[in-house]
């Protein structure tokens, strides 16, 4: 059974830092690419990260390019997200996903269950 295990997420103060992960493991076919969507409450989901597992070749959405780094464990289906310079409008639920052109969440199969992040002043 797919299973995508986040970790990481709380609170933290504007400016602060924060790193979330997740692994993938169950899955029916080999994982080509990882990522994370956030959720703000009464909208959709948007796309924040994403990488093609095996190499360095990420893409970010326009509003967190520059804070937030993502990357992985070479040789598993795990990735990280690295975010720095935190601000209040990164407070959303985020998402783990798996194998979505970016950022269509239309095409993920599989999702996280979600962890939430929190930034106050």
């Amino acid at each position: 059974q797919a299973q995508l295990a986040e970790t990481g997420g709380g609170s933290v103060q504007v400016g602060g830092s924060m790193r979330l992960s997740c692994e993938a493991s169950g899955y029916p076919y080999e994982v080509q690419s990882m990522g994370w969507f956030r959720q703000y409450p009464g909208k959709e989901r948007e796309g924040v990260a994403s990488i093609y597992l095996g190499s360095y070749n990420a893409v970010y959405t326009d509003s967190v390019r520059g804070r937030f780094t993502i990357s992985q464990e070479f040789g598993k289906s795990k990735v990280y997200l690295q975010m720095n310079d935190l601000r209040p409008e990164d407070t959303a639920e985020y998402y783990c996903a798996t194998d979505f052109t970016p950022f269509r969440p239309e095409h993920v199969q599989y999702w996280g269950r979600g962890t939430q992040v929190t930034v106050s002043s």
